[in-house]
């Protein structure tokens, strides 16, 4: 067997692997260490091994991930999101569907200073259900609302998989932040829209709350302040070189535990169990991230991803057909796995053949437009059956609503999803401009 058809057969079998249960960090190890041994054999696999782990976690680049990862986990205990809830609430809970459109803003808020899905939209979650139950929406709209309001935890800057795609690509963290930030905005929108889609066909499923007097409109802005002074502070300071992306991602989780310490919501219990969260959280990327490595060195070996970049060239096919059936395999894979496997397996495959693609981009700009396009279509996993991890982690927080609602409720934002992602491809100016305009 030639080492490009081994290179091949590697991706079906360590989907075998994950069917198993077995984690993705270890079915990586496996695959990779057992092929690195069938190409070159068992010596020089462990001369690899030898060296290559300590260079990859020796990297100060990859500071950046528990840091935010600890910022995210101060925030929580900050009791951020529910005052960003309450003030998104506060402005347009009395519209039809309003409360919906408060789950989405107090998402996307939430994401600017946490950077994982799951995490925002379970948090959201455990603040915004009581409130939609309350006053009669269906389970479909509630669920379906914050499910997709998650997956805008890892658009927003900063996000743990932004960093993740950055570094493996090595490309700017800083101008992937900026990149993302208008499709980020788009997204919002999108969600926006669907809501008040929805409830426009459906107006029993997404009554109006209360208005707020402007009083307490004005009260809600004072509590939200922190979050915008921090994610300007983070955001503000990386783009202007006043830090680098390790840096602010300190400065950032400082100040966050420090808000979180002034609002006594941060003793010494509490501190500890945001730094074993942080630790076990970072030690499970780090060891998918060690399996990444092992199983990029065997496909540097078998030569599989350049060697089909180079067919696909002189295929001829056109560019964005070539696009489209990437998009397509991530749709797919985003039934089997979650956004940060799909991330770490199909980067180093798909990454050399997008940017062989004569797209009329510079190899950074197609770089940086194919990580954002990634992450909106792994965003997409994340909602999508039969996994939808962000469906089912919403569903757990529902009592009474079935799993088949949720996943009804999630549809009108899966649409505005695909047609966000048809947006972006076709006009990747949508996703550069500003890298442009700042850079």
């Amino acid at each position: 067997m030639s080492t490009f058809a081994i290179g091949v057969v590697s991706f079906p079998f360590m989907l075998v692997l994950m069917a198993l249960r077995i984690p993705i960090g270890v079915a990586m190890i496996l695959v990779g260490g057992g092929g690195y041994i069938v190409i070159n054999g068992l010596a020089p696999l462990l001369h690899y091994l030898k060296t290559s782990p300590y260079f990859l976690f020796n990297s100060y680049s990859l500071s950046v991930i528990p840091l935010f990862i600890l910022m995210g986990q101060f925030a929580s205990h900050a009791g951020l999101s529910r005052a960003l809830f309450q003030a998104a609430n506060a402005w347009i809970g009395h519209f039809r569907g309003g409360l919906a459109m408060a789950g989405i803003g107090g998402c996307a808020g939430f994401g600017a200073i946490c950077g994982s899905s799951l995490a925002t939209a379970a948090t959201m979650a455990k603040v915004a259900l009581p409130e939609m139950q309350r006053f009669g929406y269906s389970g479909a709209l509630s669920t379906g609302s914050l499910a997709a309001g998650g997956t805008l935890g890892i658009l927003i800057p900063p996000s743990v998989i932004l960093v993740i795609y950055a570094i493996l690509t090595e490309q700017s963290i800083a101008k992937m932040f900026i990149a993302a930030l208008v499709p980020a905005a788009i997204a919002v929108a999108g969600f926006m829209i669907a809501i008040a889609v929805y409830v426009g066909a459906n107006p029993e499923e997404g009554p109006a709350a209360d208005r707020s007097s402007m009083g307490v409109r004005l009260r809600s802005l004072v509590d939200i302040w922190p979050v915008a002074l921090i994610f300007g502070v983070v955001v503000g300071g990386i783009y202007g070189g006043f830090f680098t992306p390790t840096e602010g991602a300190a400065v950032g989780a400082f100040a966050t535990g420090l808000l979180a310490v002034a609002r006594g919501a941060l003793g010494w219990r509490d501190l500890m169990t945001c730094l074993r969260a942080t630790a076990e959280t970072t030690a499970m990327i780090f060891l998918v991230l060690l399996g990444a490595e092992i199983y990029n060195a065997f496909l540097a070996h078998t030569r599989m991803p350049m060697d089909a970049a180079a067919m696909i060239v002189e295929m001829s096919l056109s560019p964005y057909f070539v696009i489209w059936v990437i998009v397509m395999l991530y749709l797919v894979l985003g039934c089997l796995m979650d956004s940060m496997s799909m991330i770490l397996l199909t980067v180093p495959i798909f990454f050399p053949i997008v940017t062989s693609l004569d797209l009329g981009l510079t190899g950074e700009e197609s770089a940086i437009w194919f990580g954002i396009i990634a992450l909106m279509v792994v965003e997409l996993g994340l909602i999508t059956p039969p996994v939808g991890l962000n469906v089912f982690v919403i569903n757990q927080l529902a009592p009474g609503v079935t799993l088949l609602d949720s996943f009804r409720g999630v549809v009108p934002f899966f649409m505005v999803g695909l047609v966000r992602v048809m947006l972006h491809v076709f006009f990747p100016g949508l996703t550069l401009w500003l890298v442009r305009l700042l850079w």
